[in-house]
């Protein structure tokens, strides 16, 4: 049997997970030891600092339901889901749209309205227009792309949060037409702060930085043989643009309201879909 010190004992840790199957399992469990034994020695971690983590861990399970997301949130807010976005598109044509966050108030099951449909359910708000067209960087206009889109209402909270605000208010399903083209009538975002009644809000006021996040509305689009586009539009002058909490603001992605031939404030935005890579072997799944 082995004496363990602080200086082997991450060896022996990596020795115990050697006869691991899953070869990207083995790799990303290797490196989560090293890096969490490094972190913990860099900084004298000391048991009471230990405690407090875990106890934090466990209050962001704890808070975490059907309808609030706090892991996802944590991620957001250390900036991990930026990176792992940012790092799941690095051959982006420069044609395509930019992704996003995904976020923790996305919702399966959004109705399918018609195009030209209002999601705003009646909310209070300055009305607007979001029209434009789907295509692909190859092949031009796509037709029956799945238009997935959720928005915060203009008091800042989504309708998991809102009781006041009918199921799947401000989200929907839309499909573009013959010439790949959408719209829809909603009511204009406004910035707002994530949930900070929880662990992470309790963290971010602790380390002195701000809830908020820019105006924007969220987009989910798919259609076969494409990959599906995560991302947002995010509306220009908004003062929480250059430091969103959650570090999911884009400038590709920053539009403006324009008035319309029908004297509507518009967002007028074409999205443009990367094809489908080509199958790979490579094995990258953890199971």
């Amino acid at each position: 049997m082995r004496n363990l010190t602080e200086e082997n004992l991450t060896a022996t840790a990596v020795e115990r997970i050697s006869q691991c199957g899953n070869p990207r399992l083995k790799q990303v469990m290797t490196a989560l030891l090293h890096h969490l034994h490094d972190f913990a020695r860099e900084v004298r971690l000391s048991e009471e600092e230990w405690r407090t983590g875990i106890a934090f861990l466990t209050e962001v399970g704890n808070i975490t339901d059907d309808k609030r997301q706090e892991f996802i949130l944590l991620s957001d807010t250390l900036g991990l889901s930026a990176l792992v976005d940012l790092m799941a598109n690095p051959n982006r044509s420069r044609h395509a749209t930019e992704s996003s966050l995904l976020g923790p108030f996305y919702r399966e099951g959004a109705p399918e309205l018609a195009n030209g449909s209002d999601i705003s359910g009646g909310v209070a708000g300055e009305p607007i227009v979001v029209r434009g067209q789907v295509s692909s960087v190859e092949v031009g206009a796509i037709a029956g792309a799945c238009i997935d889109v959720w928005q915060a209402a203009p008091n800042g909270k989504y309708d998991l949060q809102d009781e006041a605000q009918p199921e799947m208010n401000l989200r929907a399903r839309f499909r573009s037409d013959l010439e790949g083209r959408y719209q829809f009538r909603s009511v204009k975002p406004a910035s707002y702060g994530v949930p900070s009644d929880g662990p992470v809000g309790k963290m971010l006021n602790a380390i002195g930085r701000h809830p908020m996040r820019p105006a924007h509305i969220h987009f989910r689009i798919s259609a076969p043989r494409f990959q599906t586009l995560t991302t947002a539009l995010y509306i220009a002058g908004d003062r929480y643009l250059e430091s969103d909490v959650v570090f999911g603001a884009r400038c590709s992605l920053v539009v403006d309201y324009q008035r319309d031939a029908d004297d509507h404030d518009a967002i007028e935005f074409d999205f443009a879909l990367n094809p489908e890579p080509k199958a790979s072997n490579k094995n990258s799944a953890i199971r």
